[in-house]
């Protein structure tokens, strides 16, 4: 009969459903959007026509370049040169490994929001509204689903890497960049702001799918989650596997 490790400090304490009920709630507010816009054959919501013309009667051209520079950034090669820069902090033990996961990591993103994208095959706002040029379908917002996947990864490597007085903004940063990338593309007039929602909603079931699992398998490391006795041989190689996403604390 194998032994169960002894908690650590306040591990059993520590809330562990909130990960889970995150993601429940971010997958019903996606499905319920999506739905309504494919209800919808793609066309607006009120919401959305509201806050588009409000920002074309507020969008001052100053802004228009310092909204563009921003938004440049949120996808293509800047985005995946961040995604391989976090991921090289992240697993500093082996670099270059570290830099290809996290742009396959953004793969792995882009691969739901295309074919959503398609298969919802939603019509940006008119074209001669736009501030700067786009392609492809408006929901979800491709930069804005870039842009927040890096955000993740960059909070990671942060996380992983930084102590001390700096932790603490330097995690709040990739957040704030992430949210100025989403609000740029409604104000440069080339998405519906559902747009940018749907886009930030499948970036957080993204990210909280394996995060949930990440903190379960703490727990269970710790035991606040108890082994079962009778454990299927598959489930606990997968769960007891040292290369697992979990080894990235090293």
């Amino acid at each position: 009969m194998t032994s169960v490790p002894a908690a650590g400090p306040g591990a059993v304490g520590r809330p562990w459903w909130w990960p889970a009920l995150l993601v429940l709630v971010c997958s019903m507010l996606l499905a319920a959007l999506v739905a309504s816009a494919r209800a919808a054959h793609g066309a607006p919501f009120g919401v959305d026509e509201v806050v588009h013309r409000w920002v074309l009667e507020h969008r001052p051209r100053w802004a228009v370049g310092s909204a563009v520079a921003v938004t440049v950034t949120g996808s293509g090669v800047p985005a995946y040169v961040l995604a391989m820069l976090a991921g090289a902090v992240t697993f500093r033990r082996q670099r270059w490994c570290g830099a290809l996961a996290g742009a396959l990591a953004l793969v792995s993103v882009q691969l739901p929001r295309i074919a959503l994208a398609s298969w919802l095959a939603r019509a940006r706002p008119p074209a001669d509204q736009w501030a700067w040029s786009a392609s492809g379908y408006a929901m979800p917002s491709g930069h804005t689903t870039t842009s927040a996947a890096v955000a993740v990864l960059l909070t990671a490597g942060v996380y992983r890497a930084v102590r001390g007085r700096a932790r603490r903004p330097l995690l709040m940063t990739p957040a704030l960049w992430a949210s100025a990338v989403g609000l740029s593309r409604v104000f440069l007039g080339m998405h519906w702001p559902t747009d940018v929602l749907a886009g930030w909603l499948l970036t957080a079931l993204w990210a909280g799918l394996p995060g949930t699992f990440l903190i379960l398998r703490r727990r269970r490391q710790t035991g606040a989650v108890p082994s079962n006795e009778g454990e299927g041989t598959w489930a606990r190689s997968v769960w007891d596997k040292p290369w697992s996403w979990a080894s990235w604390k090293g």
